[in-house]
């Protein structure tokens, strides 16, 4: 356990959790703090910084990383155009109402093998098949698949 007392071990394991914790709360800011961590455990292995120093490294490179490539990684990795991929990829598939779906009450949808939360404008009731029209995120809009045709 000799090798916990080497601060840029420290940091790296520091910006291997906030990766993880990336996945937990996303948004794209751990990303950047983890990064930040490891400029710094980069820094240690190359030069001698003490404690204070490490922590204004890790600040540092963590805020400039995030208000550099924030937008640009969010605009490039997370843009509409994957949006359009999902959708050709759902859009006038079919699937089938596991709960009540109407106006104003949202419901559940097995699609793709997978149970979704969806919404319609008609009602549609349990064990209909629906067909699907687009998506919210994660949220998929139906029909009833006989007023498609």
């Amino acid at each position: 356990m000799d090798f916990l007392n080497n601060a840029a071990v420290i940091w790296f394991i520091v910006g291997f959790a906030f990766f993880i914790l990336e996945f937990a709360l996303p948004g794209l800011v751990m990303f950047f703090f983890g990064l930040g961590a490891w400029i710094t455990a980069l820094a240690v292995l190359i030069t001698r910084v003490g404690f204070n120093g490490q922590i204004a490294i890790f600040l540092a490179s963590s805020v400039i990383f995030l208000l550099l490539f924030r937008k640009w990684m969010k605009k490039n990795l997370w843009s509409r155009k994957n949006a359009s991929e999902i959708e050709d990829e759902f859009v006038g598939k079919t699937g089938v109402a596991v709960t009540y779906i109407g106006p104003g009450k949202y419901g559940k949808v097995d699609f793709k093998g997978t149970v979704w939360d969806a919404k319609s404008e008609e009602p549609i009731e349990q064990g209909e098949q629906v067909t699907v029209t687009g998506n919210e995120s994660i949220l998929l809009i139906v029909k009833p698949a006989k007023l498609i045709k």
